[in-house]
C-alpha cells in the first residue's frame, strides 16, 4: 500500500511538472489546460491555481452522474495544479521554434510517464477522466464520445478566453494516447502480474 501511494503522488507532481513544461514551450496544450490558461488570463489567477479549482468543480459534475471519487481523485486536484504552479515559478519561457517543439515533446513524454504512474496505482480515476467514465455509465455514451464532445466544448471556450491552441495541441491529441498505453503497463502492478500468470493457474479463492 505505501508503495501504491509513493507511485500515486509521484505520478501527480510529475504530471503537473509535464503540464508547466508544455506550457513554457508556447505552441499550443491540450483541451483541459488551454481552458486553463484562458481562465488563468481573464481572471490573474495562477494557471496552476486555475487547474486545480477546474477540477474541485468537474469533481461536482460527478454528483448528478453517480460517481464516487477515490483518494487518488481528491490527490489529483490537490496536487496536479499545484506542481505545475510551482514548476511554472522557476521554469523559464522556451525560444527559438525548434527548441519549443523538443520543449513540449518531453514535457508530453513526462506527463505520459506520469499517467502510468498515478494510473498504474489504481487510486481512481483523476475529475476529468471520471466524468468521461460517468456520462458512459449514467447515459451510455461511448467514452471516446463523451471525451470528444467535452475537450471539444473546453478547446473551443479555452481558445475564446485567450488559451493557446496551436501544434501543440494537434501533437498532444496525436501522440498522448500512444504514449499512455506505452507507460501503463510499466507501472500497473496488477496489469503485469496477471500478463505474466500461467494459464492454468487457480482462480483466487471468495
Amino acid at each position: 500500500m505505501a508503495l501504491r501511494i509513493t507511485q500515486l503522488l509521484v505520478g501527480l507532481v510529475l504530471y503537473g511538472a509535464g503540464c508547466a513544461i508544455m506550457v513554457r514551450a508556447g505552441i499550443g496544450l491540450d483541451p483541459w489546460t488551454v481552458f486553463a490558461q484562458g481562465l488563468s488570463r481573464q481572471t490573474g489567477i495562477g494557471i496552476g491555481w486555475i487547474t486545480n479549482i477546474v477540477g474541485f468543480l468537474v469533481l461536482l459534475l460527478w454528483i448528478p452522474l453517480r460517481q464516487r471519487p477515490g483518494i487518488g481523485t481528491v490527490a489529483n486536484i490537490l496536487l496536479v495544479g499545484t506542481s505545475m504552479q510551482v514548476t511554472l515559478a522557476v521554469l523559464p519561457a522556451a525560444n527559438g521554434f525548434i527548441v519549443q517543439v523538443l520543449v513540449f515533446l518531453s514535457g508530453m513524454l513526462l506527463l505520459a510517464l506520469a499517467s502510468g504512474l498515478y494510473i498504474g496505482a489504481r487510486f481512481g480515476p483523476g475529475p476529468r477522466d471520471g466524468l468521461m467514465t460517468g456520462l458512459n455509465a449514467r447515459f451510455g455514451w461511448p467514452v471516446w464520445v463523451a471525451r470528444l464532445c467535452v475537450e471539444a466544448s473546453v478547446l473551443a471556450a479555452g481558445w475564446l478566453l485567450g488559451g493557446t491552441v496551436g501544434l501543440g495541441t494537434i501533437l498532444f491529441a496525436a501522440g498522448i494516447g500512444p504514449l499512455v498505453h506505452r507507460a501503463l503497463p510499466l507501472f500497473d502492478r496488477s496489469r503485469r502480474q496477471s500478463a505474466h500468470a500461467p494459464a492454468h493457474a487457480e482462480a483466487p479463492a471468495t
